[in-house]
C-alpha cells in the first residue's frame, strides 16, 4: 500500500500524518507542492494540517492552486482515495473536491484542545473501524474551522449519509455541528479534527488509530 503526503510551505502536521500512515502499514512518500505528479501506484493522498502559504487570502485558497493539486484532483477523479485534515480540509473545499467552506470560528479565536467527536457513519473506509454513534476524543487546532454550506447541501450530505463526524459539543459554530464530510463516492474525506494527533498513547490518546488501521485493512492488496 502506498500513501503520499503533500507538503506545502506552512504545513506542520505532514510528518505526524506520515507516521500515522506508516504505522498502519503504508509505504509513504512526501510530495512537494510544486511537483506535478503523484508517485506511481499511490493508493491514498493525505493533505495535512498547518498553515499553507501562511493562510493568506483564504485558508487553503493558494495551496489549491499549487501544481500538485491538479494531480490530486485527477487522482480523486479516477476514484482514488484522499483525506484532508484541518488545513487539508480547507484545501479540499477550495479545490472543489468537497462542498462547502471553512469560515472563521464563531468565537473569532484560535481553538486548540481535545473534543468529543461523534462518528456519524461507519460506512466508509475511514470510519468502519468505529461504530456509528460512538464518541471519540480527538484534538482540534484551528482558527477557521467553522464549516458552512447552504441548506440544500447540508440536506444532501445528511440524506446521502456523507457526514462522517460531528462535534458532540460544537466548539466553532459549524453548521449542523459538522466536523467531517465525505465525497459523493465516499473516497475523499475532509475533517477539521486531527486523528493523527490521537494515534500514540504517549501523546495523550489513541482514538485516531482506528481510522488509520481501517484504511490499512481496506486498501491492503487482496
Amino acid at each position: 500500500m502506498k500513501a503520499a503526503v503533500i507538503v506545502f510551505p506552512g504545513s506542520n502536521c505532514d510528518r505526524d500524518l506520515a507516521v500515522a500512515f506508516r504505522e498502519a502499514g503504508f509505504d509513504v512518500s512526501m510530495v512537494w507542492h510544486k511537483d506535478t505528479a503523484l508517485p506511481q501506484g499511490v493508493d491514498i493522498v493525505g493533505i495535512p494540517g498547518g498553515f499553507s502559504y501562511g493562510d493568506y487570502l483564504r485558508c487553503g485558497a493558494i495551496a489549491a492552486q499549487s501544481p500538485i493539486c491538479r494531480a490530486v484532483a485527477d487522482h480523486a477523479g479516477r476514484g482514488g482515495y484522499a483525506v484532508g485534515i484541518c488545513n487539508g480540509f480547507q484545501v479540499l473545499t477550495e479545490t472543489g473536491l468537497l462542498p462547502g467552506a471553512l469560515l472563521r470560528n464563531a468565537g473569532l479565536k484560535y481553538i486548540c484542545r481535545t473534543v468529543g467527536l461523534r462518528v456519524e457513519t461507519a460506512a466508509s473506509v475511514y470510519t468502519e473501524g468505529y461504530t456509528a454513534g460512538q464518541v471519540i476524543d480527538i484534538p482540534i487546532a484551528h482558527h477557521d474551522g467553522n464549516y458552512f454550506a447552504d441548506d440544500e447541501t447540508v440536506a444532501a450530505l445528511r440524506g446521502e449519509d456523507r457526514i462522517a463526524f460531528s462535534y458532540a459539543d460544537n466548539p466553532n459554530g459549524s453548521v449542523g455541528d459538522i466536523a467531517g464530510i465525505l465525497s459523493a463516492n465516499r473516497r475523499v474525506l475532509g475533517m477539521m479534527p486531527h486523528p493523527e494527533r490521537a494515534s500514540d498513547a504517549r501523546h495523550g490518546g489513541t482514538d485516531g488509530t482506528a481510522m488509520f488501521r481501517a484504511l490499512g485493512t481496506a486498501l491492503a492488496p487482496a
